[in-house]
């Protein structure tokens, strides 16, 4: 049987509320009774109740994360640089996966609020004006990674989505490809959809080359799936295309996929650049030529913007840096 903060008090010779002082380090104890305290809550090998001690202090030191899919690869490397982070400042991280269920986040959202964790981080969803509500009524800090909010103040973290795919795009021509289609998301969608459409466009309008809405094949999300039926619909529309740019790496390796389905050679017939440098870019044939975004640091910043803020510190949003990263999806024409 686990030892209570009752067996603690009775064998230190002091009051429940003695040893609640010391734990929660608040005065009203000699030095001679803090040593004595501490001594027989090591000798009884006593964990204090996180969120019993969280009546007193107020703090619970627990951060909830909410993810639209814990399966994939992004979000792992993303909790990887929140978990690092959080325990660094001795926060433990209450992990829900909403599947981008309205139903499930709301559920998870309470379920957080009787937890009294700290804080909120939101991942890679767009907020609703429901959530927001619920935010404000858990009166603790929100920050946002790898999304933001054009509708509610709320800080965040992430890449320029319209930079990074300008980038990509960019490259692309640089290596003298003329034409070439995007492997889009859904272009309703302000957070990772729409931007990097517009980088795409920026870029191919820079350059004078044709900008027909038939080149761009907008996905039902950005899954490996959705790449293989996406590839076959776009080079059904244009067989001439020497390159694409797709919107993420699941998509990019989708299509790589389906092209060698197609006897397609990828890069000598098609080159593709992907989207986030996920492992699977590395780990694929070819290896991807794509976009870095840095996840970990992503889930880092937004736990040390946490803290600042659970502090009362100001907390500013962040755009982080991508990277263009080069290896054998692209061959020069």
């Amino acid at each position: 049987m686990n030892p209570t903060i009752q067996d603690v008090a009775r064998l230190a010779n002091v009051s429940i509320a003695t040893v609640s002082r010391v734990l929660n380090d608040q005065p009203g104890y000699s030095e001679k009774t803090k040593q004595k305290v501490l001594k027989t809550i090591e000798e009884l090998g006593y964990q204090p109740n996180a969120i019993a001690r969280g009546l007193v202090n107020r703090k619970t030191s627990t951060i909830g994360v909410l993810f639209p899919s814990v399966s994939g690869l992004l979000s792992a490397e993303i909790l990887h640089g929140i978990e690092a982070k959080a325990h660094e400042h001795g926060n433990s991280v209450i992990v829900c996966n909403t599947a981008e269920n309205r139903e499930k986040t709301i559920k998870y959202l309470q379920v957080l609020q009787e937890k009294r964790v700290d804080g909120l981080i939101f991942v890679s969803e767009a907020v609703t004006d429901e959530y927001y509500e619920i935010f404000s009524r858990m009166d603790i800090p929100v920050v946002l990674v790898s999304t933001e909010s054009y509708h509610h103040p709320l800080p965040y973290v992430k890449v320029d989505d319209r930079h990074a795919a300008y980038a990509a795009t960019r490259h692309l021509i640089e290596e003298g490809h003329t034409n070439i289609g995007m492997m889009a998301g859904d272009p309703d969608d302000l957070i990772a959809g729409w931007p990097r459409i517009e980088g795409y466009r920026l870029a191919m309008r820079e350059a004078g080359l044709s900008l027909d809405d038939s080149l761009i094949e907008p996905c039902e999300s950005f899954q490996y799936k959705d790449g293989k039926s996406g590839f076959t619909s776009l080079m059904n529309r244009h067989s001439e295309l020497t390159a694409i740019f797709a919107a993420s790496d699941e998509l990019a390796i989708g299509a790589i996929s389906a092209a060698y389905n197609k006897s397609i050679h990828i890069p000598d017939d098609v080159s593709i650049v992907g989207y986030d440098n996920l492992l699977l870019a590395e780990m694929s044939v070819p290896p991807l030529t794509t976009i870095a975004q840095p996840f970990q640091r992503m889930g880092s910043r937004a736990v040390q913007m946490m803290v600042d803020l659970i502090n009362g510190e100001d907390a500013e949003s962040a755009i982080l840096p991508h990277e263009l990263v080069i290896r054998d999806s692209v061959k020069r024409r």
